[in-house]
């Protein structure tokens, strides 16, 4: 049985139970659950958590989900687009553990880092290949505009891999857990967040050139990079997050003197 957006359902209690272990679920804690299903992740949730939101947008599931949670008084079921949800209706700050529809994942993380300041921490299971793009250091091939976006705000760490086998129905590639630990506020010091990601998305979009060709359309890119203590040689996947961070503060710099 198939969710909409690509969800697959996870029955197998000992990853569940692994997944809460590195969510960090306090009986203090309010937490927010994403296409729960069938509820098994939302029951062992609810042994954990003070209260818990479990956002579900099929319909044809929630007479089922309901029956399986009924016993559940800290659980409210929620049917709703997780990526439309207004967040800020929930009192007070609360944790989100997801297993996250694959097609949406992008979108949903970022939806969710709209509420950064409510959210001290995520932990969601997702494409593996996508953890892997999420938590990757400059250098690899996986590092690019997701990881240096995602590290603006977050500190993640992918936890463990998932199996596609341990799935129903199974999906065609391996999952993995992220704990993201959010900050409400940029964790560098940028003076112009606009600039920072066109710079990074601009350098991106032509990951192959040197950092200095493909930000060559950038008026003073070349005095920037030097006063920034960058190699114009090095392609945009050899240079850091602090580093872009940097340079997108110089050019703000130069850009206000000229």
């Amino acid at each position: 049985m198939k969710k909409p957006f690509g969800q697959h359902f996870l029955f197998d209690k000992n990853i569940l139970r692994k997944i809460i272990s590195c969510s960090n679920i306090t009986e203090n804690d309010t937490v927010v659950e994403i296409g729960p299903g069938l509820g098994p992740l939302t029951a062992l949730l609810s042994e954990h958590a003070k209260k818990v939101f479990a956002i579900e947008f099929d319909k044809k599931l929630l007479e089922r989900l309901k029956a399986n949670l009924a016993e559940k008084t800290n659980v409210e079921i929620i049917n709703a687009d997780a990526l439309k949800f207004p967040y800020d209706i929930i009192r007070g700050k609360f944790k989100v553990v997801a297993n996250i529809p694959y097609n949406i994942t992008t979108p949903l993380i970022f939806t969710l880092l709209e509420y950064k300041e409510k959210i001290p921490s995520m932990t969601l299971l997702m494409q593996k290949e996508v953890a892997k793009r999420i938590v990757a250091s400059p250098g690899s091939r996986e590092y690019g505009i997701l990881s240096i976006v995602l590290h603006l705000y977050t500190v993640p760490e992918l936890k463990f891999s998932v199996s596609r086998k341990v799935f129903s129905p199974p999906p065609d590639v391996d999952s993995a857990v992220v704990h993201f630990k959010v900050s409400p506020f940029l964790r560098y010091q940028v003076s112009d967040e606009a600039l920072l990601l066109y710079v990074v998305k601009t350098a991106f979009s032509q990951r192959r050139k040197t950092i200095l060709n493909s930000l060559k359309k950038l008026t003073a890119i070349a005095d920037a990079l030097s006063r920034s203590g960058i190699d114009p040689g090095l392609r945009p996947e050899k240079i850091s997050v602090e580093k872009f961070v940097r340079l997108a503060n110089t050019l703000r710099l130069l850009y206000i003197n000229t």
